[in-house]
């Protein structure tokens, strides 16, 4: 059974059967905004474009790579995003993923004893006006689903409310076997750079 992330919750790698999961997509699902018409009446549905981003650090905090919508796999090929969408859903939430970004670590560089995960805001828009967000680590593909291991509501946090960035979670290397931190941290930057500054000084 799924678990369901609490902020700063620390899990192991584990699928249910007890063997460690090797491969992993991080998924986001999100909706466009909906905007009321005049008096109640008509309205209109405002595209939404979040950016799921993942930075790579050794264990020195050094940043190795950055996986995003411009760079759509890693150097050693072990992360790989499935492309920008720019919209969200705009027809209700069809339960499917908008972004994945998938991670084999058996492929990783060996150098890399981080993977922090972020979500950006590109247009600026409101974290706390978009009607449905929530990220799931699952094992399969961008299009096949074989077992959630996770999942984190992130639209009915208040505390992302009047931010437009956000610290998802970090995959970590302790004693040989990779962890996962559920960081689910808002922050005050605007730009994906600016993201993974604030992870390399606060969350590793």
């Amino acid at each position: 059974m799924a678990i369901n992330l609490q902020k700063g919750q620390r899990i192991s790698l584990e699928k249910s059967n007890g063997s460690k999961l090797q491969n992993v997509c991080v998924g986001i699902n999100w909706g466009a905004i909906e905007k009321k018409g005049l008096f109640g009446f008509g309205g209109s549905k405002e595209a939404v474009d979040l950016d799921a981003s993942c930075a790579l650090f050794d264990e020195n905090k050094k940043l190795i790579d950055v996986v995003y919508f411009g760079n759509l796999k890693s150097k050693d090929q072990a992360v790989r995003h499935s492309g920008d969408d720019l919209t969200g859903d705009m027809g209700g939430d069809d339960g499917l993923d908008n972004e994945v970004i998938t991670l084999d670590f058996a492929q990783l560089n060996p150098a890399v004893k981080h993977v922090a995960f972020v979500l950006n805001s590109f247009r600026g828009q409101d974290f706390g006006t978009i009607p449905f967000a929530s990220i799931r680590i699952y094992e399969g593909t961008p299009k096949r689903v074989n077992e959630i291991f996770a999942t984190y509501d992130i639209a009915n946090g208040s505390n992302f409310r009047g931010h437009v960035s956000m610290v998802m979670g970090i995959f970590y290397v302790k004693n040989d076997e990779w962890k996962f931190n559920a960081i689910g941290e808002p922050t005050k930057d605007r730009k994906l750079e600016e993201t993974v500054n604030t992870v390399m000084r606060n969350y590793l």
